[in-house]
């Protein structure tokens, strides 16, 4: 099934997800087993031999997660780090270089500076929304990939992705998008060029807040071995019952996206009129430095909103600890609204870095309750 035979919502609700051949159940199994008896020495029926290797649910939603991307091939990892570790051991040498934003996740950051950097890869942060800093970052021969995030998490910074992917492939360098706080409903990077797009699967995807896992979308089908080569090889696969938690969250994507973003917009138009708000982060305003790019390649602007406290760090962290209706945690999608700390949360890694968050920096997953209820929290939440 593809996008140009079906629209987003069918595809969710059936891209890789049949009916069962033997029962007719109209939800894939859960095929909870490690291992797959075979007709005979070297013969696995259905090419099924173990479930790190090939898992049936597993591959119902890798084959979702391609569809709803518009991609060739939709791999499914233990998290998103897993996905972003594989992707970069298995297109990248230690030697290489990578061009990052210089407002990426921390847990991304992390990976970079932490573990990769040890592996011998280097990485330079910029921000990606300026071409010319980005081609300044180059080191043709070495830069093996712009890694971007459009929007970023938590400044929610965009970037254009079809001149990001025009000066990456200029280079021969590949360009991999970051799509989780847009998800594939709103955005679809590999349309305007992108060769990967990486999902934590936990996000938007899975919705609930009841899951953790990845998603590597590739349009090249040479790519995609190489990256199942790797998922098979490192092992950090997602389990069958994750897999189907997430399934089941992607069939409503479409309707909850929907209903993210009109709560995000109502949420972001009343912070822009607040007195304790000194800015409003949120790419849907008129007065966002990426609004037009963004209305060029979202479908709709997303349910992340964040701002900054005009009476500075005490004050954010004191509305993260007032809120009641907005949960104080980390993550984010879920149907359920969220509010954290980023400096102190999420982003806690890269203080001290080029990549440290404002202190006064609050950052809202807009939830999908009724939103005067949202409001009425906030609105005592800022005091």
């Amino acid at each position: 099934m593809t996008a140009d035979d079906y629209g987003f919502d069918t595809l969710a609700i059936h891209a890789g997800q049949e009916p069962d051949p033997r029962t007719g159940a109209v939800v894939p199994p859960i095929y909870q087993t490690s291992t797959y008896a075979q007709d005979a020495v070297g013969a696995p029926r259905l090419g099924y031999e173990y479930s790190r290797s090939g898992n049936p649910t597993r591959d119902s939603l890798q084959e979702c997660l391609a569809a709803i991307e518009g991609g060739r091939r939709g791999l499914a990892f233990a998290s998103g780090l897993a996905a972003e570790d594989t992707l970069l051991r298995t297109v990248c040498r230690p030697g290489d270089h990578v061009v990052i934003p210089n407002d990426a996740y921390g847990g991304t950051y992390r990976l970079f500076a932490k573990v990769a950097e040890r592996w011998g890869l280097d990485w330079t942060a910029v921000p990606l929304d300026d071409i010319d800093a980005v081609r300044a970052a180059f080191r043709p021969g070495h830069t093996r990939m712009i890694w971007a995030e459009t929007p970023t998490n938590p400044l929610l910074n965009v970037a254009d992705i079809a001149l990001l992917a025009g000066l990456a492939h200029e280079y021969d360098a590949l360009l991999a998008v970051d799509n989780t706080f847009a998800s594939p409903y709103l955005q679809q990077p590999l349309a305007f060029g992108a060769d990967v797009v990486i999902h934590s699967t936990t996000k938007y995807l899975g919705g609930h807040s009841d899951v953790v896992g990845g998603g590597l979308v590739v349009a090249d089908t040479g790519l995609g071995d190489e990256l199942a080569f790797h998922q098979n090889a490192m092992g950090a696969v997602n389990g069958p019952f994750d897999a189907w938690l997430t399934l089941r969250g992607i069939k409503t994507l479409g309707v909850r996206m929907d209903r993210h973003c009109d709560n995000a917009e109502r949420i972001a138009g009343y912070l822009s009129e607040h007195p304790a708000v000194a800015s409003v982060l949120y790419p849907g305003l008129a007065s966002h430095p990426g609004h037009e790019v963004a209305a060029k390649q979202m479908r709709r602007f997303g349910g992340m909103v964040s701002f900054r406290a005009k009476g500075g760090p005490e004050q954010a962290m004191a509305i993260c600890n007032r809120a009641k209706l907005f949960v104080l945690a980390e993550s984010l999608g879920g149907v359920e609204s969220l509010i954290e700390h980023p400096g102190q949360m999420t982003h806690l890694s890269a203080a001290g870095s080029a990549l440290e968050v404002p202190a006064d920096l609050v950052r809202l997953s807009v939830g999908i309750e009724t939103v005067d209820d949202l409001l009425a929290d906030l609105e005592q939440a800022l005091g």
